[in-house]
Protein backbone atom coordinates (compact mmCIF):
# COMPACT_ATOMS: atom_id res chain seq x y z
CA UNK A 1 0.00 0.00 0.00
CA UNK A 2 1.23 3.15 -1.09
CA UNK A 3 0.19 6.31 0.83
CA UNK A 4 -0.20 9.84 -1.07
CA UNK A 5 -0.74 13.19 -0.40
CA UNK A 6 -2.15 15.67 -3.32
CA UNK A 7 -1.35 19.67 -3.22
CA UNK A 8 -3.88 21.63 -5.87
CA UNK A 9 -6.64 20.47 -7.71
CA UNK A 10 -8.75 20.37 -10.89
CA UNK A 11 -7.49 18.80 -13.90
CA UNK A 12 -5.05 17.77 -15.02
CA UNK A 13 -3.92 15.28 -12.55
CA UNK A 14 -0.65 14.04 -12.13
CA UNK A 15 1.12 11.59 -10.13
CA UNK A 16 4.85 12.24 -8.68
CA UNK A 17 6.76 9.31 -7.83
CA UNK A 18 9.85 9.73 -6.04
CA UNK A 19 13.10 8.11 -5.79
CA UNK A 20 14.44 5.78 -3.35
CA UNK A 21 15.33 7.43 -0.13
CA UNK A 22 13.47 10.65 -1.41
CA UNK A 23 13.03 13.05 1.71
CA UNK A 24 9.57 14.48 1.95
CA UNK A 25 10.79 18.16 0.17
CA UNK A 26 12.67 16.11 -2.14
CA UNK A 27 9.24 14.36 -3.87
CA UNK A 28 7.79 17.58 -4.13
CA UNK A 29 10.24 19.35 -5.89
CA UNK A 30 9.06 17.85 -9.43
CA UNK A 31 5.15 18.70 -8.21
CA UNK A 32 5.55 22.76 -7.97
CA UNK A 33 4.15 24.52 -10.56
CA UNK A 34 2.13 22.70 -12.14
CA UNK A 35 -1.41 22.88 -13.01
CA UNK A 36 -4.34 20.58 -11.21
CA UNK A 37 -3.67 18.43 -8.91
CA UNK A 38 -0.61 16.94 -8.18
CA UNK A 39 -0.63 13.60 -6.35
CA UNK A 40 2.74 12.96 -4.34
CA UNK A 41 3.59 9.08 -3.60
CA UNK A 42 4.99 8.31 -0.42
CA UNK A 43 6.75 4.69 -0.63
CA UNK A 44 6.59 2.32 2.24
CA UNK A 45 10.23 2.69 4.17
CA UNK A 46 9.76 5.96 3.75
CA UNK A 47 8.97 8.82 6.00
CA UNK A 48 6.53 8.05 8.20
CA UNK A 49 5.28 4.93 6.43
CA UNK A 50 5.20 1.74 7.82
CA UNK A 51 8.25 -0.81 6.40
CA UNK A 52 7.79 -2.52 3.35
CA UNK A 53 7.26 -6.34 3.76
CA UNK A 54 9.53 -8.90 2.49
CA UNK A 55 10.03 -9.22 -1.11
CA UNK A 56 8.45 -5.79 -1.99
CA UNK A 57 11.45 -4.04 -3.60
CA UNK A 58 10.84 -5.45 -6.82
CA UNK A 59 9.94 -3.10 -9.89
CA UNK A 60 6.46 -4.95 -11.15
CA UNK A 61 5.53 -4.61 -7.20
CA UNK A 62 6.18 -1.10 -6.76
CA UNK A 63 4.45 -0.25 -10.42
CA UNK A 64 1.37 -2.66 -9.61
CA UNK A 65 1.21 -0.10 -6.23
CA UNK A 66 1.69 3.05 -7.98
CA UNK A 67 -0.91 2.54 -10.91
CA UNK A 68 -3.39 1.43 -8.30
CA UNK A 69 -2.94 5.11 -7.28
CA UNK A 70 -2.95 6.45 -10.29
CA UNK A 71 -6.24 4.72 -10.99
CA UNK A 72 -7.89 6.06 -7.54
CA UNK A 73 -7.22 9.57 -8.30
CA UNK A 74 -8.03 8.97 -11.93
CA UNK A 75 -4.30 10.54 -12.90
CA UNK A 76 -3.69 10.79 -16.69
CA UNK A 77 -0.01 12.49 -16.31
CA UNK A 78 2.90 10.88 -14.62
CA UNK A 79 6.34 11.94 -13.08
CA UNK A 80 8.66 9.60 -12.01
CA UNK A 81 12.00 10.08 -10.46
CA UNK A 82 15.09 7.44 -10.19
CA UNK A 83 13.15 4.81 -8.94
CA UNK A 84 10.14 6.20 -9.75
CA UNK A 85 10.66 6.82 -13.18
CA UNK A 86 11.50 3.20 -13.63
CA UNK A 87 8.53 2.23 -11.59
CA UNK A 88 6.74 4.62 -14.53
CA UNK A 89 8.80 2.35 -17.00
CA UNK A 90 7.17 -0.57 -16.16
CA UNK A 91 3.65 0.77 -15.80
CA UNK A 92 4.43 2.49 -19.64
CA UNK A 93 5.55 -1.10 -20.81
CA UNK A 94 2.36 -2.95 -19.75
CA UNK A 95 -0.52 -0.60 -20.07
CA UNK A 96 1.38 1.99 -22.89
CA UNK A 97 -1.88 4.24 -23.45
CA UNK A 98 -2.21 4.64 -19.82
CA UNK A 99 -0.93 8.27 -19.51
CA UNK A 100 -1.47 10.99 -21.47
CA UNK A 101 2.38 12.84 -20.61
CA UNK A 102 5.09 11.27 -18.94
CA UNK A 103 8.19 12.76 -17.42
CA UNK A 104 11.24 10.52 -16.81
CA UNK A 105 13.46 12.28 -14.18
CA UNK A 106 17.20 11.11 -13.59
CA UNK A 107 16.29 7.03 -14.78
CA UNK A 108 18.65 4.76 -13.42
CA UNK A 109 18.49 1.43 -15.30
CA UNK A 110 16.33 0.31 -18.53
CA UNK A 111 16.33 -3.26 -19.73
CA UNK A 112 20.11 -4.45 -18.26
CA UNK A 113 21.62 -4.33 -14.96
CA UNK A 114 23.72 -1.31 -13.64
CA UNK A 115 27.31 -2.11 -14.50
CA UNK A 116 29.33 -3.43 -10.82
CA UNK A 117 30.86 -0.47 -10.54
CA UNK A 118 27.57 1.49 -10.21
CA UNK A 119 25.74 -1.59 -8.07
CA UNK A 120 29.06 -0.55 -5.61
CA UNK A 121 28.13 3.16 -5.87
CA UNK A 122 24.55 2.60 -4.51
CA UNK A 123 25.62 0.21 -1.90
CA UNK A 124 27.72 2.83 -0.40
CA UNK A 125 24.93 5.64 -0.48
CA UNK A 126 24.19 4.76 3.50
CA UNK A 127 26.97 6.80 4.04
CA UNK A 128 27.35 10.60 4.70
CA UNK A 129 30.58 11.53 2.90
CA UNK A 130 29.44 9.30 0.03
CA UNK A 131 26.36 10.63 -0.49
CA UNK A 132 28.51 14.27 -0.23
CA UNK A 133 30.88 12.83 -3.39
CA UNK A 134 27.42 12.90 -5.71
CA UNK A 135 26.79 16.28 -5.10
CA UNK A 136 27.84 19.87 -6.26
CA UNK A 137 29.96 21.98 -3.78
CA UNK A 138 29.08 25.53 -3.49
CA UNK A 139 25.17 25.07 -2.57
CA UNK A 140 23.09 25.48 0.19
CA UNK A 141 21.78 22.07 1.43
CA UNK A 142 20.67 22.10 5.21
CA UNK A 143 20.60 18.72 6.47
CA UNK A 144 19.92 17.40 2.98
CA UNK A 145 23.12 15.03 3.25
CA UNK A 146 22.18 13.96 6.95
CA UNK A 147 18.66 13.52 6.06
CA UNK A 148 19.03 11.19 2.95
CA UNK A 149 21.67 9.24 4.94
CA UNK A 150 19.43 8.38 7.83
CA UNK A 151 16.54 7.82 4.75
CA UNK A 152 18.49 5.43 3.04
CA UNK A 153 19.92 3.37 6.09
CA UNK A 154 16.64 2.30 6.60
CA UNK A 155 17.01 1.00 2.96
CA UNK A 156 19.45 -1.19 2.97
CA UNK A 157 17.04 -4.17 1.91
CA UNK A 158 15.86 -2.37 -0.83
CA UNK A 159 19.24 -1.39 -2.12
CA UNK A 160 20.43 -5.18 -1.91
CA UNK A 161 16.63 -5.80 -3.79
CA UNK A 162 17.22 -3.28 -6.72
CA UNK A 163 20.42 -2.93 -7.24
CA UNK A 164 20.82 -5.39 -9.82
CA UNK A 165 17.07 -5.23 -10.85
CA UNK A 166 15.77 -3.68 -13.66
CA UNK A 167 12.21 -2.38 -14.74
CA UNK A 168 11.73 -3.94 -17.94
CA UNK A 169 12.82 -6.99 -20.37
CA UNK A 170 13.49 -5.39 -23.46
CA UNK A 171 13.12 -1.79 -24.31
CA UNK A 172 11.17 -2.23 -27.66
CA UNK A 173 7.92 -2.78 -25.99
CA UNK A 174 8.10 1.24 -25.03
CA UNK A 175 8.08 1.86 -28.65
CA UNK A 176 4.27 1.32 -28.34
CA UNK A 177 3.48 4.08 -25.80
CA UNK A 178 1.27 6.85 -27.11
CA UNK A 179 2.22 9.41 -24.70
CA UNK A 180 4.50 12.16 -24.85
CA UNK A 181 7.94 11.51 -23.11
CA UNK A 182 9.97 14.08 -21.23
CA UNK A 183 13.30 12.00 -19.87
CA UNK A 184 15.55 14.12 -17.98
CA UNK A 185 18.99 13.16 -17.23
CA UNK A 186 22.22 14.61 -15.94
CA UNK A 187 26.08 14.38 -17.20
CA UNK A 188 28.40 13.22 -14.03
CA UNK A 189 25.91 11.63 -11.99
CA UNK A 190 27.15 8.17 -10.62
CA UNK A 191 24.04 6.76 -10.05
CA UNK A 192 22.00 7.90 -12.94
CA UNK A 193 24.16 7.59 -16.03
CA UNK A 194 23.33 9.91 -18.67
CA UNK A 195 23.60 7.07 -21.17
CA UNK A 196 20.83 5.54 -19.33
CA UNK A 197 18.75 8.15 -19.68
CA UNK A 198 19.48 8.92 -23.68
CA UNK A 199 18.54 5.08 -24.14
CA UNK A 200 15.59 5.53 -22.52
CA UNK A 201 14.38 8.69 -24.46
CA UNK A 202 15.75 6.58 -27.86
CA UNK A 203 13.42 3.61 -26.67
CA UNK A 204 10.22 5.61 -26.36
CA UNK A 205 8.14 5.91 -29.29
CA UNK A 206 7.66 9.80 -28.20
CA UNK A 207 10.54 10.39 -26.55
CA UNK A 208 12.12 12.98 -25.90
CA UNK A 209 15.57 14.09 -23.82
CA UNK A 210 17.36 16.17 -21.94
CA UNK A 211 20.61 16.68 -20.36
CA UNK A 212 21.91 18.83 -17.85
CA UNK A 213 25.33 19.07 -17.20
CA UNK A 214 25.27 18.91 -14.32
CA UNK A 215 25.44 15.45 -11.22
CA UNK A 216 22.28 17.05 -9.90
CA UNK A 217 19.97 18.83 -11.66
CA UNK A 218 17.46 19.44 -8.87
CA UNK A 219 20.00 21.35 -7.29
CA UNK A 220 21.16 23.18 -9.24
CA UNK A 221 19.07 23.65 -12.17
CA UNK A 222 15.75 23.47 -10.16
CA UNK A 223 14.38 26.65 -11.66
CA UNK A 224 14.72 25.29 -15.34
CA UNK A 225 13.68 21.45 -14.84
CA UNK A 226 10.51 22.90 -13.33
CA UNK A 227 10.38 25.19 -16.36
CA UNK A 228 10.99 22.06 -18.73
CA UNK A 229 7.57 20.63 -16.57
CA UNK A 230 5.47 23.23 -16.74
CA UNK A 231 6.07 23.96 -20.48
CA UNK A 232 5.37 20.51 -21.23
CA UNK A 233 2.33 19.76 -18.94
CA UNK A 234 0.88 22.82 -21.30
CA UNK A 235 1.40 21.26 -24.55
Amino acid sequence: MVNWQAYGSGDPVTIVVPGLGATPGEARIPASGLPGARVVLTLPSHGDEPDAPDGYWRYETIAADVLKVADEVKARKAIGVSLGAGALTRIAADHPDRFDRIALLLPAVLDRPRSAEVQAVLRRQTSEDEIAKTLPTGYALGDYVQARAKALRRLTTAIDQLSGAFPIADREVLRHVTAPTLVIGAVGDPLHPAGIAEQTAAAFGKGELRLFDSPAPMITHRAELRGLLQVAWQA
